[in-house]
């Protein structure tokens, strides 16, 4: 490499006392936390969510991932800023875009006072993360997205706080995204300079419901990014905002250029199922409004050619089950030796520097 490589999508790993840090006094008894089971495994638990957080999985990276693990197993960088360096340089990494762990679950939450609650407290919290090492530890905030209008103030505290970009939930709390009710949100976005994401694993199963066994859960966690990118093109939202950009976050980007030319046939086959007359194909605004994120990911390197190379941002998801690290370096000389030096600079830093500024 030409130049440092930047990840667009690594993780920190809440500490069990960060949501209560930042919360009010009142707030702490029912803020995200860790127990211990009987088996003798830790759990993060979200209290009003059936579904706990299993430690052992989420801190697996370099390690067979498994169920049962302790706080004590996570990497302590994932909580420690001052110990973050060391795990970046080991895996040749210059520098992270940060996402929540614990708060991607949290997206799933059905009370919406408790999502903004918490949300507001880890935000204060990565904020004091990244504040150890602002150029290598790049973080990105929450909104709960109860309405448009809060989340219009949630972008002005996220950036208030010195974040870079804001992780948005799956479902807001009002309509859904394509909803005209929320230009004043896209608008304020683009002004205030934030890149707006939407992580995997942020949206309910209700919405992306998978069949049979829990492996084709897993397998099938890209679709509800999928439907919410389509959502935007099909309804028009990047046609009203023509400088708003959207990054799909660990939704792998192989699957895109079938993506497009299959929203390309359908827009120009069928149009009695239009609901919003848009002046350029869907494929074109995909290329040019979605920013995408991977890690191992051998079909995006290898179609390249078929969407746009300044749209796509590799990371390496540490320290999360699916993580390249400490390979990182491997599975890039196999998957991109073969792409030219500046398509390769584009993907690696090039791409997430722009977006972000950094």
């Amino acid at each position: 490499m030409a130049k440092p490589i930047i990840s667009a999508d690594s993780h920190v790993t809440e500490h069990p006392q960060a949501y209560r840090k930042f919360a009010a006094v009142a707030d702490h008894d029912q803020a995200p936390h860790v127990v211990r089971n009987d088996n003798g495994s830790d759990v993060y638990v979200i209290p009003g969510l059936e579904t706990t957080i299993p430690i052992g999985l989420v801190a697996a990276a370099g390690r067979k991932p498994d169920l049962a693990g302790r706080f004590d197993d996570w990497y302590p960088s994932g909580w420690d800023p001052t110990q973050r360096a060391a795990d970046q340089d080991r895996d040749g990494v210059s520098a992270e875009i940060l996402y929540p762990t614990v708060g991607m679950v949290l997206c799933n939450h059905t009370d919406l006072d408790y999502k903004r609650t918490y949300m507001q407290a880890y935000n204060r919290w990565i904020a004091e993360y990244c504040a150890v090492d602002p150029a290598r530890l790049i973080g990105v905030g929450q909104t709960a997205m109860r309405t448009p209008e809060e989340g219009i103030e949630d972008l002005r505290e996220i950036k208030r706080l010195g974040l870079r970009g804001v992780m948005l939930p799956g479902v807001p709390g009002v309509n859904d995204y394509h909803d005209e009710v929320y230009d004043p949100f896209w608008d304020a976005a683009v002004e205030i300079g934030l890149p707006l994401s939407f992580h995997i694993l942020t949206t309910p199963q209700s919405f992306a419901r998978a069949r049979g066994p829990f492996m084709n859960h897993a397998v099938a966690i890209i679709r509800a990014n999928q439907d919410i990118m389509g959502m935007l093109i099909f309804g028009g939202v990047f046609e009203r905002h023509p400088q708003l950009r959207i990054v799909c976050v660990e939704a792998d980007a192989g699957w895109v250029p079938h993506w497009m030319y299959r929203m390309d046939h359908y827009y120009k086959r069928h149009q009695y199922m239009r609901s919003a007359t848009l002046s350029r194909l869907p494929s074109e605004i995909f290329r040019e409004h979605i920013y995408l994120t991977f890690q191992d990911d051998w079909a995006a390197f290898q179609t390249t050619h078929l969407q746009n190379p300044e749209r796509l941002m590799w990371g390496n998801d540490f320290p999360h089950s699916d993580s390249t690290w400490p390979w990182s370096q491997d599975v890039l000389r196999e998957q991109a030796s073969h792409l030219p030096q500046a398509t390769r600079d584009a993907i690696l830093h090039d791409n997430v520097a722009r977006l972000y500024g950094l």
